[in-house]
């Protein structure tokens, strides 16, 4: 089959990639010109475990083409694949100029029957929006062109997208109509072999459904938050806690672990852009509120902590920092607890050594050179000449370091652990004070 898909960032590289290895035609189309010219060069813009190779197999074996050519793009593939970016407007709400500038494009350089897939994270009923331009665009044409709309949302997680695609746990289509449904059936047939994972629904359903998955993983974690925070205080730890509801089959175990707030492209974005379009409505959503405020604050809970263990006096103090990543496996900065901790570190006269084993890249991109700001090569090199160590990003790397040389490197054995991932009782027996999430101090005395 012949896909287009227009944008080649996180979610449009992955899907052209992936649809590529199953033998299909893809072409993508950015009007990035820099980014098409180094894709066309071998080079992959993001990081994303598994997603080199493929593309660059695909493109060896000219399935998978890149192009800035938009009336290219409109003319190869009968599926017009929408994955460009949804960044939050100034009042949260999803900014829908990229999808519909893409929708206006189909409409201008169609010439037969194309399929419009809305594969961004966009709000309920921009289906609808994407409709109306097309038609719009078609009618000051003066054309009669049939097409269709479809909803058909991504669920991949950063640092495991590609095995996401390939074996999915459901295949979310939202259409009106049943070839639609049948023609993408049949193009998502490769990946839903085992057992039924393709579901049908109206497109409004599908829209909220992609909001929905993300707002209640984003709950778990705000929720689980919330019961750290309160372990705190009434001298509990949250780790078992967590094992203790964790074992209740109705709960489960995942993403109910404690830390410093979620981050990345999605779970802020979503939640916001759900919560307004709730409003838009007329409906308060206060969980939803709920879940954003509480996450905002954790994000700034080891800042707290830090600020207390030194009695405010920050300024002139230089803190390590392992992990700027918002999660493992990824390069991705966006919305990364590491920034709202370094940059409350900072207005207070904090210099930051930081250290991640993918994100120095995007770091440098983020913030270029300042004095307050030292990129390590090394985990080692961070925390030499430090006054402490925040772990920020629960990497491997991370988990299992050499401490007796971290207590020779740091000008005070103190270690802050927003992940979690060092045992409080170890810890403590290692000389170390130590500060985690939802469990007590462990202080030298």
């Amino acid at each position: 089959m012949k896909i287009t898909i227009f944008g080649s960032g996180y979610v449009g590289l992955v899907t052209g990639a992936c649809f590529a290895e199953v033998g299909n035609d893809v072409l993508c189309v950015d009007i990035d010109e820099a980014k098409i010219a180094r894709l066309k060069q071998g080079e992959i813009p993001i990081y994303e475990p598994g997603l080199e190779d493929i593309v660059l197999e695909n493109v060896r074996e000219g399935r998978l083409r890149f192009t800035t050519s938009v009336e290219e793009g409109v003319a190869f593939g009968l599926y017009q694949f929408i994955a460009v970016g949804t960044p939050p407007d100034e009042d949260g709400s999803a900014d829908l100029r990229h999808v519909l500038s893409v929708a206006e494009s189909v409409g201008q350089h169609m010439k037969d029957y194309r399929i419009v897939i809305n594969k961004s994270t966009v709000p309920v009923g921009t289906a609808d929006l994407v409709r109306e331009k097309v038609r719009e665009v078609l009618n000051a044409r003066g054309v009669d062109i049939d097409f269709d709309v479809v909803s058909n949302p991504e669920f991949l997680k950063e640092g495991d997208a590609v095995d996401d695609f390939m074996k999915p746990e459901r295949i979310v289509v939202g259409v009106d109509n049943p070839r639609t449904k049948e023609l993408l059936r049949n193009l998502y047939a490769p990946f839903n072999r085992s057992h039924e994972r393709f579901i049908a629904m109206d497109i409004r359903s599908a829209e909220l459904t992609k909001y929905a998955a993300n707002s209640m993983l984003a709950t778990k974690i705000s929720f689980m938050n919330e019961i750290a925070n309160i372990s705190e205080l009434v001298g509990a730890d949250v780790e078992a806690v967590r094992r203790g509801i964790g074992s209740d089959s109705r709960i489960g175990f995942a993403f109910i672990y404690p830390g410093v707030g979620y981050g990345g492209s999605c779970f802020p974005k979503d939640v916001q852009a759900l919560e307004r379009t709730a409003r838009k409505y007329g409906y308060d959503s206060r969980i939803l509120q709920a879940v954003e405020a509480v996450n905002k604050d954790q994000k700034l809970s080891l800042v707290d902590k830090i600020r207390t263990h030194f009695g405010g006096e920050l300024n002139g103090r230089v803190i390590a920092i392992w992990g700027l990543a918002f999660k493992p496996n990824t390069d991705d900065m966006r919305e990364a607890p590491s920034r709202s901790v370094m940059e409350e570190l900072w207005k207070e006269g904090v210099t930051i050594q930081a250290y991640d084993p993918v994100a120095m890249k995007e770091a440098r991109r983020i913030y270029g050179d300042r004095a307050d700001l030292v990129y390590a090569e090394h985990p080692e090199d961070a925390v030499k000449g430090a006054d402490a160590l925040a772990v920020m990003t629960e990497w491997m790397v991370f988990r299992s370091p050499d401490f007796d040389q971290i207590k020779q490197d740091l000008r005070q054995p103190v270690v802050f652990d927003g992940r979690n991932i060092y045992n409080p009782d170890v810890m403590e027996q290692l000389g170390f004070t130590y500060y985690s999430i939802g469990r007590q101090p462990r202080l030298q005395k």
